[in-house]
């Protein structure tokens, strides 16, 4: 059974930083995070191809967050930069359990299993 399990998410200042980490059992997966704010569709934020060696990020976050894997505890992590209180909002881990060489993937429609959420909010 797919699980995927994030946890890091809290209140935080603005311009503070943050590190999310989703722990994925069950098999082997690319992973990503998207986010969604109250009243906004979910977005993109980053995803990272199974070797770790390409990963791509959404245009409000390119810069200031890193995205990274460890495949020998099967986690991904996100590290959160400069934060804005924009950047509010309750984040997911997403994983999908097939791929192409070193490919991610920026879609929701690509990913097949989904977190429960962490929520970020950031302040004033």
């Amino acid at each position: 059974q797919v699980q995927l399990v994030e946890s890091g998410g809290r209140l935080v200042q603005a311009g503070g930083s943050l590190k999310l980490s989703c722990a994925a059992s069950g098999g082997r997966f690319i992973l990503g995070w998207f986010r969604q704010a109250p009243g906004k569709e979910r977005e993109f934020v980053a995803a990272v191809s199974m070797s770790g060696d390409s990963a791509g990020y959404g245009d409000s976050v390119e810069g200031r967050f890193t995205i990274s894997r460890d495949n020998t505890k099967n986690t991904v992590s996100l590290q959160m930069n400069s934060l804005k209180p924009e950047d509010t909002a309750v984040y997911y881990c997403a994983a999908r359990s097939t791929w192409y060489s070193n490919k991610y993937y920026r879609t929701i429609g690509e990913y097949t299993y989904w977190g429960q959420g962490t929520q970020v909010t950031v302040s004033t």
